[in-house]
This record gives C-alpha cells, sequence and structure tokens, in this order.
C-alpha cells in the first residue's frame, strides 16, 4: 500500500537530526542556515564605538577634565581665604568622590573580566558614598551649631576638621564593609547571559557577556549611597533658613534637590527595561549617564563659582574680619528672629528690637543703631 509523507520545517532552534526527526540545539548553540547542525551562538558586549557607550563616556571625560582643574585651582591656591572657608579637608574628600564617579563610566563599559568585575563592585556605590557623606557631614555640622546656637554659645563637639573627616571616614567604612561581605558571599565572577538576547529568529540570537551582578546587587550596592543622599537633603531643608554665607547651606541644598530628581528619573527607566532586549545597554547608560550628572550638579553648583571668584576676580579672594562662635550664632538667631511676622515674635518684639529706643533718653540727639553684618563668616 502507497505511503504519503508530508515535510516540516524543524522548529525554532531545532535542527534536523535524521530523516524523521528535529532534535533542539544545546542551550548556548543555534541551527545553522540549512538546519543541519548547530552551531554556537555569538557573544556580544557593550562596545566603546556603540552610541550607547559614547554618550556618558564623552561626560565622564569632561567631567574628569573639570574635576582635575578645581582640584588644581584648589590646590594652588590651597591658603587663600576661599579654599580655607570651604572646608578644604572635606572639599577634596568631596572632588575625590566626584572623581570616582565619572571612573566608574569606564569600568562599566570595559570588557568584562573577574577584575573588571572587582572593581565595578568596589566603585559602583564608593564613589557616591564618599560624595555625599563628605556633604552629610557638612550639613549635619550646619544644623547642629546653629541648632545649639540657640540654647547656648558653646560649640558643639565634633566640629573640628579632624572630627568631621573622622566621621565621613567612618560613614566611607560602612559601604567598604558590605562590599567586603559581598566578596565573601558571592565572589566576582563573569557569565554569558543567552537568555536577554535569544529571538524567536535563531539567526539574530546573542549571548551577553556581562559581570555577574544582579540588578537587585546593583540597587544594593547603591542603596547606603541613596540613603546618605536622603539624610543628607533633609538636613538641608532644615538649614535652609541659614543665611547664605555661611558654609555652603543653600549650595548643598540645592545640590541635593537636583540630585535627587535625577535619581527619581533613574529608578523607573532602570526597572521599566527589565524585559527588553538592549536592556544590558541601557541599563548601563542610564545608571552612568546618572552617576555623571550626579557629579557634575555637585561640582557645577559647589566649586565652579568659587573657581570663577579665585580666578577671574582675585579683588574677592580676601580674608574678612573673624568672628567669633558666639557672634556667628547670634547673628543667625537675630537674622531668624528679624524673619518672623510682627505677631509671631514673643513678647510683641518688634523689628527695632536692635537699636536704642531714643525716647528712654531725651537728653539722646540721635538714634543709635546697631547693625549685623552676614559676610563672609566662618563656623
Amino acid at each position: 500500500m502507497p505511503c504519503c509523507w508530508h515535510c516540516e520545517l524543524c522548529d525554532s532552534y531545532q535542527y534536523q537530526y535524521d530523516e524523521t526527526s528535529c532534535r533542539l540545539c544545546a542551550y548556548n548553540m543555534r541551527p545553522n542556515p540549512n538546519r543541519t547542525a548547530c552551531q554556537p551562538i555569538p557573544i556580544v558586549k557593550l562596545e566603546w564605538h556603540s552610541p550607547w557607550a559614547i554618550i556618558p563616556v564623552f561626560l565622564a571625560m569632561l567631567g574628569i577634565i573639570a574635576t582635575i582643574f578645581v582640584m588644581a585651582t584648589f590646590v594652588r591656591y590651597n591658603d587663600t581665604p576661599i579654599v580655607r572657608a570651604s572646608g578644604r579637608e572635606l572639599s577634596y574628600v568631596l572632588l575625590t568622590g566626584i572623581f570616582l564617579c565619572y571612573i566608574i563610566t569606564f569600568l562599566m563599559i570595559a570588557k568584562p573580566d573577574v577584575a573588571v568585575c572587582a572593581f565595578r563592585r568596589i566603585f559602583l556605590g564608593l564613589g557616591m558614598c564618599i560624595s555625599y557623606a563628605a556633604l552629610l557631614t557638612k550639613t549635619n555640622r550646619i544644623y547642629r551649631i546653629f541648632e545649639q546656637g540657640k540654647q547656648t554659645v558653646t560649640a558643639p563637639r565634633f566640629i573640628s576638621p579632624t572630627s568631621q573627616i573622622a566621621i565621613t571616614s567612618s560613614l566611607i567604612c560602612v559601604q567598604l564593609l558590605g562590599v567586603l561581605v559581598w566578596f565573601a558571599v558571592d565572589p566576582p565572577n563573569t557569565i554569558i547571559d543567552y537568555d536577554e538576547q535569544k529571538t524567536i529568529n535563531p539567526m539574530l540570537a546573542r549571548g551577553v557577556l556581562k559581570c555577574d551582578i544582579t540588578d537587585l546587587q546593583i540597587i544594593c550596592s547603591l542603596g547606603y549611597s541613596i540613603l546618605l543622599m536622603v539624610t543628607c537633603t533633609i538636613y538641608a531643608i532644615k538649614t535652609r533658613d541659614v543665611p547664605e554665607d555661611f558654609n555652603e547651606a543653600k549650595p548643598i541644598g540645592f545640590t541635593m534637590y537636583t540630585t535627587c530628581i535625577v535619581w527619581l528619573a533613574f529608578i523607573p527607566i532602570f526597572f521599566g527595561t527589565a524585559q527588553s532586549a538592549e536592556k544590558l545597554y541601557i541599563q548601563t547608560t542610564t545608571l552612568t549617564i546618572s552617576m555623571n550628572l550626579s557629579a557634575s550638579v555637585a561640582l557645577g553648583m559647589l566649586y565652579m563659582p568659587k573657581v570663577y571668584i579665585i580666578i577671574f576676580h582675585p579683588e574677592l579672594n580676601v580674608q574678612k574680619r573673624k568672628r567669633s562662635f558666639k557672634a556667628v550664632v547670634t547673628a543667625a538667631t537675630m537674622s531668624s528672629r528679624l524673619s518672623q511676622k510682627p505677631s509671631e515674635r514673643p513678647n510683641g518684639e518688634a523689628k527695632t528690637e536692635l537699636c536704642e529706643n531714643p525716647a528712654a533718653d531725651p537728653m539722646s540727639q540721635a538714634t543709635k543703631k546697631t547693625y549685623v553684618s552676614y559676610n563672609n563668616l566662618r563656623i
């Protein structure tokens, strides 16, 4: 009796095993064009010439040049009033953190291997941690000084440069300790992810070479830095009423508000592309650009105005009359009280409280007034 045969193509990642059956290729293989055998799936990674890499690398290079220029300017004019008033020790720590935020771009785009993956784990959150630890220490110092100044003229503890460096270092050590635990629990390694770009058409399938770091691990590595950033923002809000010349309180505040906006935009983009075929490229570009922008905001708002004055207006970079801690706190307290509405002042105090009342002395020919200056006060 005659028999009829109906031929069908092998599906998807199958190849023709014999005349009557198909078999599935191995996990890291795909069928060749005529489906007679299997061949390895090509391996890809983020290339330096890719559009996904060009933009963050360009931003990072500009940032590195600007950071080195600012640092060189501060070193050159290390003993001038503006550099001293900005807190030289913490300024150099903050500039180091900003520099590392730019450097991580090159590590994220470099070809993954064990060494690169290890450095990624170390520096991914370290640059941000150093930056925000220094900023948090600054804002906390300002807050403690003026809060204690409302009660006493005695300076609070741990406001010296040495104490500030010790506090900043302790905050940074928490990040480093977390990285060491990460190394111990899960040593750095590379993997080839065949699922990320495994398309329906096997000819378009690619394996992605990357470090063995999950999205959750990335967020955990950045989580401590984000916590420092949020805490610093809270202190920046609390010190928003401090007079402008008091140790960068307002520039730090504007820096933190802008940085929070940058990272609020980063989170939905980072997690919203988890199922995309271009996941590696989008997430790497988003992460590096966010870190570059955060570093640039801090560099631009905190240091560029100082560098501009140092270089182009040296006549403004002069020593002003120093004030004691008591005078500084008294000035800030008076400023806060005078900014209140008359109805909110205790005991019916009016804005004339800094002037002597001429009615109290009929022989007085003129009113004697006392003024408080807030220009370039150092605390």
